[in-house]
């Protein structure tokens, strides 16, 4: 090959190369873009923690509702003079709570529903009951509302034990934080033995504490183990801005299952 073709094709092949650097996304988009619908690889089984918490979800979420509380709220207009009391305003509450017993009665944080003007609890298949509060216990921070309205009451939560629970065991809370119904958050159990303060100026002893995700509206939900009992009530977080910083505390069910009869049995009275 003669010195001068050599050099042709030299400068033909950095044209070419040039070509190809610059023009390489217009290239590649022409190419290689997926303008059909990609084909679905087969995902194969999921694993067993995911088959747990599926299962867990599906058989408890039901026994799960949205407590929603109308509350009178003072207009400064009242003060003064100039407005009605009967025609103040009112406020809009919501929590969560779960199914105590097949006769209606539904478990909340008293916190919940204090001051209540009126009760609705909404359950998962989306039905709007009306609810009356039939007791509250301040000082565990715990409250009992009765389903009066007309429709299915969904099946009870199972019933666990708080007294053998260790730190590093799975938890799995269920409820309704920032109204958004139905949602499940996963953690462990971060301490036991906490003490929280109340509203009434006591403290609640022997409080789980956890990392699940525990957000304003998760108040009076259950918390409930790999097994899908019950063993605690959402109730408070630790958090400077208000939402889950990863502290969050519950009413151990050993407690909630000494004061809820009690408050059931004093209503019958």
């Amino acid at each position: 090959m003669s010195e001068r073709r050599l050099v042709r094709v030299l400068i033909g092949t950095a044209a070419v190369l040039l070509f190809l650097f610059l023009f390489q996304p217009t290239l590649r988009s022409y190419f290689f873009s997926a303008s059909t619908p990609r084909v679905v690889q087969p995902r194969g089984a999921l694993a067993d923690f995911e088959q747990t918490s599926i299962q867990l979800f599906q058989r408890t979420s039901p026994s799960v509702v949205q407590v929603v509380v109308v509350r009178p709220q003072m207009d400064p207009r009242i003060l003064m003079g100039r407005h009605r009391a009967d025609l103040s305003p009112q406020s809009v509450g919501a929590g969560s709570g779960f199914v105590w017993d097949p006769a209606g009665n539904v478990v909340t944080n008293a916190h919940v529903v204090s001051d209540a003007r009126s009760v609705v609890v909404r359950t998962a298949s989306g039905d709007t009951l009306q609810a009356d509060v039939i007791g509250v216990a301040p000082n565990y921070d715990l409250a009992v509302v009765r389903i009066i309205g007309r429709g299915s009451i969904p099946a009870a939560v199972a019933i666990g034990s708080s007294a053998d629970l260790k730190v590093g065991q799975w938890v799995f809370a269920v409820g309704n934080p920032f109204g958004l119904d139905q949602t499940l958050t996963t953690g462990v159990i971060s301490a036991l033995k906490r003490r929280i303060p109340t509203t009434t100026g006591r403290e609640i002893s022997d409080v789980i504490q956890t990392d699940a995700a525990i957000n304003p509206g998760n108040s009076g939900g259950p918390l409930l183990d790999s097994a899908g009992r019950l063993i605690g009530v959402t109730t408070a977080i630790v958090s400077p801005s208000g939402t889950n910083a990863g502290v969050g505390f519950a009413i151990p069910v050993d407690s909630v299952n000494r004061v809820v009869p009690e408050l059931i049995r004093r209503s019958q009275l």
